[in-house]
């Protein structure tokens, strides 16, 4: 996997042309929760992911496994755990 996009990244281009108090407001969020979200700054929930899924007609696990791509990847890059295998 390389460098994935947060899923806010690709929510704002669902969102293109909307305001985003208007779109937060149709999620039942706030403005703050939805402009972290989408500046990279908050982390798609499970609960965030099925207003997504419900207003957006897209499935959660879309949203949920964006955001599972980009924290793995992220943990990836900064880690540095160096185990030995339990199994050989």
């Amino acid at each position: 996997m390389f460098n994935p996009s947060h899923p806010g990244e690709v929510l704002k281009e669902y969102i293109e042309g909307l305001s985003v108090t208007d779109v937060a407001e149709k999620l039942g969020v706030s403005r703050v929760t939805l402009s972290r979200v989408l500046n990279g700054k908050a982390s798609i929930s499970a609960e965030m992911a099925i207003r997504l899924g419900q207003a957006l007609n897209t499935n959660p696990k879309l949203w949920l496994g964006m955001q599972a791509d980009y924290d793995l990847w992220k943990a990836e890059q900064n880690s540095h755990i160096h185990l030995k295998p339990l199994f050989a």
